[in-house]
């Protein structure tokens, strides 16, 4: 085998790794939590802090949970345009918003914004509040 054979060989072989390797960490992540939702929180919690002001916002158990002017809302964290993980919530317009895209959804989960990164809508969950113990479920 002379030398330029080799670098051909090498070259398709090189390409190939890369190809696949891309192709597959380019999969879509789930657009929702696998199976139903349903845990509390204390809101006493230091890692809720944030929920103490209206506006405030946590992320957890893939659940983004806000403390709005109406009281408590909950969202997947899961954007339905690619899965990516990256919904907040934004106090200023009362709404969600996905930082990868720029879709936005109000507080029910229905698009308003995006350019149709925002059609599917998002999932929403129930919330309940029982003293300093707030529910978020199905």
């Amino acid at each position: 085998m002379d030398r330029k054979e080799f670098l051909n060989k090498i070259g398709f072989g090189a390409a190939f790794a890369l190809t696949a390797t891309c192709l597959g960490s380019c999969k879509k992540e789930a657009t929702t939590p696998s199976g139903p939702v349903d845990f509390t929180i204390n809101l006493n919690d230091a890692a809720n802090a944030a929920l103490a002001t209206t506006g405030g916002y946590v992320i957890t158990n893939a659940v983004v949970i806000a403390k709005t002017v109406n009281g408590y809302a909950a969202a997947t964290v899961i954007c339905s345009h690619e899965g990516k993980q990256q919904i907040t919530y934004r106090s200023n317009n009362n709404q969600w918003y996905c930082t990868a895209h720029g879709a936005a959804f109000n507080i029910n989960g229905t698009g308003v914004s995006g350019n149709g990164n925002a059609s599917k809508g998002l999932t929403i969950y129930n919330t309940a509040l029982t003293g300093t113990t707030l529910r978020i479920y199905s």
